[in-house]
């Protein structure tokens, strides 16, 4: 029996978060609130894991939206999560700026969930339906899928990098990878050179031929492309218009002692980030005098994330002791260079610490896109504000006009903060202008837009 959805999202997670016992509210972030609605208008239904390990619950409805869990024990959640999803192929994905860890146990673990999901999919998936999967933890639903329900019309997107051949050649289950994508009709990746990755490794590990974008696989061809995510730039754009939001950015910059410049970095506390590079830049700056003490402050929320994993434990060990060494050095009594904040914040804070931050510092050793870049440009209606961003970064193929620096340069990285803070208001407002007229016309929907109709398309 195929079951009733015609359209049907298949991710790690559920699109919403527990709230209570019996309460849910739907997660905050760019994914949930580009598909949602399109899900709702196709009869649709989102698949994925509701968070906690040993958790068997029937599919539910929740803010209209048709859920179906699919359940993981705590064992799994360690080997195929946190194991083989984020210290084997986060590391890889990401130019090895950590060792990627490759067990065969992990391995098995992900495989086995990758089928779980597969399974569910051919079950709540009604004839010819839609089916579009999520990103790095489930590469190899779509072939499974494929062979369980060869009917279906099956989209995979990429969220994260897809790394050069010289690296993804390290993985012991590379080809296995590669296979489970092919079982999509549709690839979508973050930036051009992904697709282009992804098709030489097919044409030189497994064979295939390729025409242009297209490899041909089994008699069918399957369209490798790239779809570059965005925001709700509508929704950030009216939400910093509204007072409390004002009034609540102006108290920050009173909070923070009223200093002539404040710098901002939004991240997840992760090593990809670049979060010790440019609190490094930072502390130069203080210590040969460029900035004076009290003239710039910098605040840097690293929200927690996967608490366990060593890699990230040592991470946080080393930026709060080098905030502390800053802060050691260069403040004051009553009013400190670096507020470090380790802890999540609601949309509507993060929108006036975006109001209140002078120059956005958004610097990854290598992203997938970096939405924290199109949300603070979204956030700049008073065509103020200076973006940092990392070449490394997603977003740098499209936001052209931000103060572009190599993360690995820590001169260069100066330059551009002082370059930031000392441009004048006419440059800001160019610069600034032609990053909202990007993000406002290339913004969330247009993203889910253009990937469906290519998938429809195929």
């Amino acid at each position: 029996m195929h079951g009733t959805s015609s359209f049907l999202i298949v991710a790690n997670r559920l699109p919403v978060d527990r709230v209570g016992e019996k309460e849910w509210r739907r997660s905050p972030g760019g994914l949930v609130t580009a598909i949602a609605p399109v899900m709702q208008r196709r009869n649709g239904a989102w698949l994925g894991w509701t968070g906690a390990a040993e958790e068997e619950l029937k599919p539910f409805d929740d803010d209209g939206m048709h859920l179906i869990p699919v359940p993981m024990s705590a064992l799994e959640v360690e080997l195929y999560y946190e194991g083989f999803s984020n210290a084997t192929l986060w590391p890889l994905y990401h130019d090895v700026v950590a060792a990627p860890v490759y067990s065969r146990v992990l391995w098995d673990a992900y495989r086995a969930v990758n089928d779980r999901f597969a399974r569910a999919a051919a079950d709540a998936a009604a004839p010819g339906a839609v089916v579009w999967v999520q990103d790095y933890q489930l590469q190899l639903v779509p072939a499974m899928l494929r062979r369980l329900r060869p009917d279906l019309k099956i989209g995979f997107f990429l969220h994260i990098p897809f790394p050069p051949a010289e690296l993804f050649w390290q993985l012991p289950w590379r080809n296995e990878i590669l296979e489970g994508l092919l079982g999509a009709d549709l690839v979508g990746f973050q930036r051009p050179g992904g697709a282009s990755n992804f098709i030489r490794l097919c044409r030189r590990l497994l064979g295939l031929q390729n025409h242009r974008n297209e490899i041909l696989v089994d008699g069918r061809t399957v369209r490798a492309d790239a779809f570059p995510i965005s925001v709700d730039f509508g929704e950030l754009d009216q939400m910093v218009r509204e007072p409390r939001i004002q009034a609540r950015a102006k108290e920050i910059r009173a909070e923070l002692g009223d200093p002539e410049h404040v710098l901002l970095g939004v991240d997840r506390l992760d090593y990809t980030k670049g979060i010790g590079q440019r609190l490094k830049a930072f502390g130069e700056l203080l210590g040969d005098g460029t900035v004076k003490p009290g003239e710039a402050a910098f605040v840097q929320v690293a929200t927690p994330t996967r608490e366990r994993v060593a890699e990230y434990i040592r991470l946080r060990n080393d930026i709060e002791l080098k905030v502390g060494r800053i802060n050691g050095e260069h403040g004051m009594l009553g009013s400190q260079p670096i507020t470090y904040l380790h802890q999540s914040y609601s949309k509507a804070e993060l929108a006036a610490l975006y109001c209140a931050a002078d120059v956005m510092v958004v610097t990854p050793l290598r992203d997938g896109m970096n939405l924290v870049a199109k949300e603070y440009v979204s956030c700049r209606h008073d065509l103020r504000g200076a973006l940092v961003l990392s070449e490394f970064a997603g977003a740098a193929d499209e936001l052209r006009q931000a103060f572009l620096v190599n993360p690995y340069d820590i001169e260069g990285m100066k330059r551009a903060m002082i370059a930031a803070m000392r441009a004048t208001p006419h440059e800001l407002g160019r610069r600034m202008r032609s990053l909202r007229r990007r993000v406002a016309t290339h913004n969330v929907d247009k993203w889910a837009s253009d990937f469906l109709t290519a998938l429809d398309a195929h």
